[in-house]
């Protein structure tokens, strides 16, 4: 996944740790951008074995109180990477939010699965078992990265006519996946595909270029989104 901030920047790792940190209260207890990326990098290389990681991207918004992340693991598969993305913030506009899935190589689309698998605020205990949620999760991103291959094959073998990619496009457009701006962009990309291996008219070919379409989304809502949208294609 390539992140795409609408305000904000893409940044190197080592500026995560210049941003400061705010201050505990009684209440609230801050996830250092840095640290908790730390965290998530170390557990996922030592999970991962049989894995090797191939892309991080991070983002910074509101002057770096919002994190978002991607790192991109190349697995079994040629054509999709593991992806695990997350957000955190110090401003308590969002809660730690963590979600699983498969990046398609050939256009940096992500496909997520499942749920959001972690959804933690910012509480006074949130370090103390920050640690195990991610551990146990990322041994669950394996489950789900595995699913996301099975999932694609038979997107592929689902055919789609014209008549079923609009109706679908209207159905994303009337529960609010996609806006009045993607809805063109994702027609476009249906009738002209940006990348040549998405021109067979079936269901993965739409998936893509939803997600191609979503890449403009606001980043705190960009993980709900492509699960929508992943699960709205599956059930059509």
């Amino acid at each position: 996944m390539s992140l795409t901030l609408l305000e904000g920047k893409q940044v190197a790792k080592a500026e995560l740790d210049l941003i400061q940190v705010p201050k505990e209260t009684s209440t609230y207890k801050p996830i250092s951008h840095y640290q908790l990326t730390d965290l998530i990098l170390t557990v996922s290389q030592d999970v991962l074995k049989d894995y090797v990681l191939v892309g991080e991207n991070y983002g910074l918004a509101r002057k770096g109180n919002q994190l978002f992340a991607c790192l991109n693991f190349r697995g079994e598969s040629s054509e999709m990477a593991l992806s695990i993305a997350y957000r955190n913030s110090y401003d308590k506009s969002m809660t730690f939010g963590m979600a699983f899935g498969a990046q398609v190589y050939i256009c940096e689309n992500l496909a997520l699965t499942g749920e959001i698998v972690v959804m933690k605020k910012h509480t006074k205990t949130v370090w103390n078992t920050l640690e195990d949620t991610v551990i146990a999760n990322i041994f669950k991103a394996q489950k789900h990265y595995q699913k996301v291959i099975v999932d694609s094959e038979g997107l592929k073998a689902r055919c789609m006519e014209n008549k079923q990619a609009f109706q679908l496009m209207g159905l994303m457009f009337g529960n609010e996946i996609v806006s009045p701006r993607q809805i063109t962009v994702l027609r476009d990309q249906w009738l002209r595909p940006a990348h040549s291996e998405f021109q067979p008219r079936n269901s993965w070919s739409f998936l893509n270029c939803t997600t191609e379409a979503l890449k403009s989304s606001p980043p705190n809502l960009a993980i709900e989104k492509h699960i929508r949208a992943y699960h709205q294609v599956l059930d059509f």
